[in-house]
């Protein structure tokens, strides 16, 4: 028989440096234990934009590893709970900017879908852009990214493919 545990609640006052652990365990390349603090930090108070982003980032830090569209929609879940505007169109276009570039590890068939992610986060940024705060950027910054990658790897978009003959 398999024992079963309960997940212990962080306090309260314990969220502010809880916050800075997983910003660090970002850091350090270790996105799986960011994105467990960040859990536990919303389980205690679900408003923290900070928490939310840093588990938003944790998760899309795992798509090159293969956490797959269960992981994508996880993403969007959250980016979804963000409270601006701004915000959710500019963490959208950085989950599919994330998951096109992953898809650009596996080569093939995978670089159509890498075209279609970047070219999807792009849409965002140009949404985000019109939304963003004076002296922001970040948008602008990401877009520029996304078109010199699609320059640079030769992506195309998905070519209309011939229908196969019904026998």
């Amino acid at each position: 028989m398999t024992e079963r545990f309960t997940l212990k609640r962080i306090s309260s006052d314990a969220i502010d440096h809880s916050v800075e652990r997983a910003e660090h365990y970002r850091l350090l390349n270790d996105p799986e234990q960011a994105e467990s603090i960040c859990l536990d930090i919303l389980a205690v108070d679900d408003r923290n934009e900070r928490a939310r982003i840093t588990l938003i980032l944790s998760l899309t830090d795992q798509f090159r590893r293969g956490l797959g569209s269960h992981g994508v929609r996880r993403a969007k879940e959250h980016v979804r709970k963000l409270s601006g505007d701004y915000e959710r169109a500019y963490y959208l276009g950085l989950v599919a900017e994330r998951q096109g570039r992953a898809h650009l590890l596996h080569g093939g068939m995978q670089r159509t879908f890498a075209y279609e992610g970047l070219h999807e986060a792009m849409q965002h940024y140009e949404q985000a852009d019109e939304l963003k705060p004076p002296g922001v950027d970040d948008a602008i910054l990401r877009w520029n990214a996304c078109v010199r990658t699609i320059e640079h790897e030769g992506l195309q978009p998905r070519g209309d493919e011939p229908e196969l003959p019904l026998e």
